[in-house]
């Protein structure tokens, strides 16, 4: 006898014109840690047809709920912030020297375009960089760092900056937008950790054209101000106080150069979700997960975190006492980077193994593994 297929082959859970056209406008719109509102209305507006009722909290973490007078709940997250930069000095001649907001890598930075956001609106810029034949190339010579990298906006003042609505405090962020690379990658900036915010919309889309009636109050949570320690993720998880979290993030895709597996393990895009391993994740959660994954034949890859899983898990598994929480992870190459790359396989595949294992899990069910 044919074995029968999950809904989500049915009805494929591969991205729709519609919901690919979201993605590109989501990724591409500024959503930096501690502005993410413009990014948050785009994500609530889209999911809104799928959900019954959201709330925002007073630092922006957006909720869709799902089934929401149901006492047990079940949280699906991933977090809408990326990594950016502060205005943190203008020079009298008009040049500006920066700090991070999150993760932001110096070294990428030179001859990057970028948008400085002000109560006036975009104010455009560059990292400037000496050209080659001046800085002495070799061994010796500086390499990018805090200290030096800094932008022009072509301005010649520090007056004539501050006239253009800059001042200490703007946030910075890259122009790159998303496109599609050989028909097989998603690339842009803020995959990490939109893509989440996308995947757990497109969960939400699918229970809903499914008609799929969950036993439990199901709870899609976009948090803000994951890159600089977790905290919206902190902030909403003792609000919600949920019986279990399932969220997802990315990972490092390690196959390409100056990367070591000995110490990174061996994870690659295209070859399936990633569920991970450490003190934070769960274990009969993430039992569910794995064995989800191999009853609806979902690839998947493993991964061990020594201390913390450095994601929103580690927030939610320690709030309120203690919450059954694991994390499924989206492989993604050059991480923090303006080319950030995910497979639209992997993204497809993320979108089914929590939709499925939603499909698994009953009201009131508990995960202790010493009763």
């Amino acid at each position: 006898m044919a074995k029968k297929k999950s809904d989500t082959a049915k009805h494929s859970a591969v991205v729709t014109e519609t919901s690919l056209a979201f993605f590109e406008n989501y990724i591409n719109n500024p959503s930096p840690t501690g502005f993410e509102s413009t990014g948050q209305k785009l994500w609530l507006d889209y999911i809104a047809p799928y959900i019954d009722e959201h709330y925002v909290d007073n630092y922006g973490t957006a909720v869709g709920i799902i089934n929401p007078k149901a006492e047990y709940k079940v949280v699906i997250e991933a977090h809408a912030d990326e990594i950016s930069w502060f205005v943190n000095y203008i020079t009298s001649d008009g040049l500006i020297y920066v700090i991070r907001n999150g993760g932001s890598d110096h070294q990428i930075a030179p001859s990057k375009r970028v948008n400085i956001h002000t109560d006036n609106g975009i104010v455009k810029a560059v990292f400037g960089w000496p050209a080659i034949h001046t800085r002495g190339a070799g061994e010796k010579e500086e390499a990018p760092s805090l200290k030096n990298i800094f932008l022009d906006c072509g301005c010649t003042s520090k007056e004539e900056v501050e006239k253009k609505g800059i001042h200490v405090g703007c946030v910075i962020t890259y122009e790159d937008e998303f496109m599609i690379l050989n028909d097989r990658y998603y690339v842009g900036r803020a995959l990490d950790n939109r893509a989440g915010g996308f995947m757990i919309a497109e969960v939400a889309r699918l229970l809903k054209e499914n008609k799929k009636k969950l036993p439990f109050g199901l709870y899609i949570v976009n948090a803000v101000q994951e890159e600089i320690g977790l905290r919206g993720a902190e902030m909403i998880a003792h609000h919600i106080k949920p019986n279990v979290a399932i969220v997802t993030d990315v990972t490092h895709d390690t196959q390409t150069p100056m990367i070591s597996k000995i110490t990174q393990g061996d994870l690659a895009c295209g070859k399936g979700p990633v569920v991970s391993y450490a003190p934070a994740v769960q274990n009969n959660l993430n039992k569910l997960l794995i064995e989800t994954a191999q009853k609806a034949e979902i690839p998947f890859q493993r991964q061990a975190s020594s201390r913390s899983t450095g994601t929103d898990t580690d927030a939610f598994a320690y709030s309120n006492g203690g919450v059954p929480s694991a994390l499924i992870s989206l492989p993604l190459r050059y991480m923090h980077t303006t080319v950030e790359m995910i497979h639209k396989e992997d993204v497809d595949n993320v979108i089914r193994l929590i939709y499925e294992s939603l499909l698994n899990i009953k009201a009131g069910q508990d995960f202790r593994y010493i009763k």
